[in-house]
C-alpha cells in the first residue's frame, strides 16, 4: 500500500508538500523514511540521480519517484505493492499538481508550506490503498505486455556513492605539507632539478681553477731555478 508521499522542487531540493500520513503517524515509524525521501530529493536536485523515473529499494519498502517539469513526486510503498500502480498514483498527483499556479509554487520558501496540496495527496492515496478495487485492477491490466522502463537502485548504493563523492571533494582541500628547507613545493621542484647541474658546473670551475693555479706555481718554480 501507499505509505507516504513527498512533492519537492528540483531547482533547490525544497520539499513542498507531503501526504497526511506523516502527520497522523503516532509512533513516528515513518519519520526515518521521510528523511530518506528528502535525501533522494536532494540527490535529484544536485544531479546525482538523473533518471526521470526510478525505483529505490530500502529494507522491505521501496521509493518510487517521478520527475516532471522541475517537480519531483516521491512515494513510499511496501516492496510487494505493484510498481505499475505506484507510478499510476504518481502520474495522477502530478496531473493534479499541474493545475496550480506555477508562479506561486516558485515563490514557496519554507519546507512543506504548500499545505493546499496535502489534501490532494491524501485523497489520491486513499484511492490506491486497496489494489483489488475495480479501478486499480483496470490500471494493472491495461497494457500488460508493455514493460515499464524504470531504473532500479538500492538506497545503500546511493548512500555509498554520496560518501565517496564527499570524500573526493574534500581531498583537494587538504593542504600540502611545505618543505622545511625551500618553504614552497614549487621552489623545491626547481631546486631538485637544477642543483645537480650547478654542482657539476661549480666542481668543473674549481678543478679548472686548481689546474691553472698549479701551472702558474710550476712556472714560477722553474723560473726561480
Amino acid at each position: 500500500m501507499v505509505k507516504a508521499t513527498i512533492v519537492g522542487r528540483v531547482r533547490d531540493g525544497l520539499p513542498l508538500a507531503q501526504g497526511l500520513r506523516y502527520m497522523n503517524e503516532e509512533n513516528g515509524h515513518l519519520s526515518s523514511y521521510r528523511q530518506q525521501a528528502e535525501f533522494i530529493l536532494q540527490e535529484i536536485s544536485r544531479g546525482a540521480l538523473t533518471a526521470s523515473k526510478m525505483t529505490i529499494h530500502i529494507d522491505h519498502f521501496c521509493f518510487n519517484y517521478l520527475v516532471e517539469n522541475g517537480v519531483v513526486f516521491v512515494v513510499l510503498c511496501e516492496s510487494t505493492y505493484p510498481r505499475k500502480l505506484a507510478f499510476h498514483y504518481l502520474q495522477d498527483i502530478q496531473k493534479e499538481f499541474e493545475k496550480f499556479d506555477k508562479t506561486l509554487i516558485g515563490k514557496i520558501a519554507r519546507p512543506y508550506s504548500f499545505v493546499k496540496f496535502d489534501g490532494v495527496i491524501a485523497n489520491f492515496s486513499r484511492q490506491y490503498i486497496d489494489t483489488r478495487t475495480q479501478a486499480n485492477l483496470s490500471k494493472l491490466n491495461a497494457n500488460r505486455k508493455q514493460d515499464l522502463d524504470i531504473v532500479t537502485e538500492d538506497i545503500y548504493n546511493i548512500l555509498e556513492r554520496k560518501r565517496n563523492s564527499e570524500t573526493m571533494r574534500r581531498l583537494p582541500l587538504t593542504p600540502q605539507p611545505e618543505s622545511s628547507i625551500w618553504c614552497s613545493p614549487r621552489l623545491e621542484v626547481i631546486a631538485l632539478k637544477w642543483t645537480p647541474i650547478m654542482i657539476i658546473v661549480v666542481t668543473s670551475m674549481a678543478l679548472l681553477w686548481a689546474g691553472l693555479a698549479l701551472t702558474v706555481t710550476d712556472d714560477f718554480i722553474i723560473s726561480s731555478w
